[in-house]
């Protein structure tokens, strides 16, 4: 993915999700909510992060679960977008078709932030 966490970042934590179809990169870690916009940001979202109920949807399926953390579609309240690098013209990342962008509130000035590409 490319992304650089942020320094005084806490519980960090990633691993490859090998699927047949393709691989799935996860991270994840605990920050401010100014870096997770940042680096929200510096993916070039699709969209603005907004707010959505719990989902089923996401990409990373149980791999989050499988770090020892709650998925982000178990999440109440959970800020979501994605981005797509090749349709941006990102090439820092040019070998990632989409990332997936969760932010969980973890307490009043932390955040954690949930990154799924494929």
């Amino acid at each position: 993915m490319k992304i650089q966490v942020p320094q005084g970042a806490t519980e960090v934590r990633g691993a490859v999700r090998i699927q047949p179809e393709e691989s799935v990169y996860l991270l994840s870690f605990v920050t401010s909510e100014q870096a997770a916009e940042a680096i929200t940001e510096d993916l070039h979202p699709d969209y603005p992060l907004a707010t959505k109920g719990p989902s089923s949807s996401s990409l990373s399926g149980d791999g989050f679960e499988h770090l020892g953390l709650t998925p982000p579609q178990e999440l109440k309240s959970v800020r979501t977008t994605s981005a797509c690098p090749p349709c941006v013209g990102d090439s820092r990342r040019r070998h990632v078709q989409g990332i997936e962008i969760h932010i969980g509130e973890v307490t009043d000035h932390r955040v954690r932030v949930y990154l799924a590409a494929y």
